[in-house]
């Protein structure tokens, strides 16, 4: 079947021209393609105000990124061939970088499927599918998958993202395939965590920062931690089994701060590890009201700036959080930064947490810089794939 054409104003090729894959509505010209005439997922040729054509995407009419290129062979479609090709790529990527199977599996643009996320969990696979293109072919993803791995047992899908609203998709949640397990372990950097996949935040874990986490047996053996945003404990109960004497996790959600427990007790670790359940902002006032300190301090907040509009107001909660944990950190102690906004870059990062010192009445000196774990790989022409920035200072 001969697809329809979504043809671009004049000049605005370049970037497609230049590797990146999202088209957006203020660049489409509407007199030779109206917008109207096109339906939600459907596949379509993208071409140049000349008429070249650049490839093949699939188009969301309503959606501020209104188009996906899928492949810039225009002989190929978004079909079970390629799927299944493509989601093989992934998976020996994974396979050649981790002994065993946990890990996002899938990322989206980076993995040449636009709008697609796979978290792997042994024999369990989580989905998220945030576009209409992604989300009317599910049951050719999931046959996909199957084809691909077939010892997989579980697929669940974790379809409740922000995102989806932008795409005028529902959200829900549903087991798609077999049967899901009442507890599912997972194991990072040789420590187990419980993952609560169907309630838990995004798809049950955070894979991303894997190798920064690992980094923490070289700062907190002996040491008292703070781990502030906890969600499961991926960092503070890591330290703790690292070495730390004490380790500290806050979290506002009653489901983390029970899990949490749950993990101590797993890793054998629970006499070291104590809750705090509250808002961070509030449970760092009262640490530093109650003149507690620390040796090692880590900041893992959720994305504060999550749209460009949000820049200003985003950048004051980093601001003061980070300010917030500096007055609660030893001299010579460390900070482990984090920050999953992708409008912040690492200059933002370091220039926040330097006038966040200034604002402590500290020095610092930045020791390291981390980045997302390689199964969250960067597409080099998509920007947007690079999200994850973490800084380790000193007080000094």
């Amino acid at each position: 079947m001969q697809l329809k054409t979504l043809r671009l104003k004049k000049s605005e090729d370049r970037r497609i021209r230049a590797g990146h894959v999202w088209v957006y509505s203020n660049e489409i010209d509407t007199k030779t393609s109206p917008l109207h005439e096109f339906t939600a997922g459907e596949e379509v040729f993208v071409e140049s105000s000349d008429k070249t054509k650049l490839g093949v995407a699939y188009i969301n009419p309503h959606s501020l990124i209104t188009a996906r290129l899928i492949t810039r062979n225009v002989n190929e479609r978004l079909n079970m061939a390629l799927l299944t090709r493509r989601i093989q790529n992934a998976l020996a990527l994974r396979m050649r970088l981790f002994e065993k199977p946990y890990y996002r599996l899938v990322f989206g643009e980076s993995d040449g499927l636009p709008g697609l996320v796979a978290d792997r969990f042994g024999n369990t696979l989580v989905l998220q599918m945030n576009t209409t293109g992604m989300d009317i072919r599910t049951d050719m993803i999931i046959e996909a998958f199957l084809a691909v791995l077939p010892e997989i047992q579980c697929i669940l899908l974790r379809n409740d993202s922000a995102i989806r609203q932008q795409e005028g998709l529902e959200k829900y949640v549903k087991v798609a395939f077999g049967v899901l397990p009442e507890k599912l372990m997972i194991e990072e950097n040789n420590v187990s965590f419980i993952a609560p996949l169907m309630e838990g935040q995004k798809t049950g874990w955070f894979y991303d920062h894997r190798l920064n986490r690992s980094r923490l047996s070289a700062y907190v053996v002996d040491r008292r931690v703070l781990d502030v945003f906890s969600y499961l404990g991926g960092w503070g109960i890591q330290a703790a089994r690292f070495g730390a004497k004490e380790v500290v996790c806050v979290d506002s959600s009653p489901l983390a701060v029970s899990l949490i427990q749950k993990n101590a007790e797993l890793n054998q670790v629970a006499d070291k590890v104590k809750t705090i359940q509250d808002d961070a902002f509030s449970a760092l006032k009262n640490l530093a009201e109650a003149r507690e300190t620390f040796d090692v301090i880590v900041l893992d907040p959720p994305a504060f700036i999550k749209k460009i509009k949000d820049k200003k107001e985003g950048s004051l909660a980093y601001l003061r959080i980070n300010e917030a944990a500096l007055k609660l950190l030893v001299p010579g102690g460390i900070l482990i930064s984090c920050s999953c906004s992708m409008h912040m870059s690492y200059e933002d990062l370091v220039q926040t947490i330097r006038r966040a010192g200034l604002h402590a009445s500290c020095e610092l000196q930045m020791i390291e810089r981390g980045h997302q774990a390689p199964d969250h790989p960067v597409h080099l022409a998509i920007p947007e794939t690079d999200y994850l920035k973490m800084i380790i200072v000193r007080r000094l």
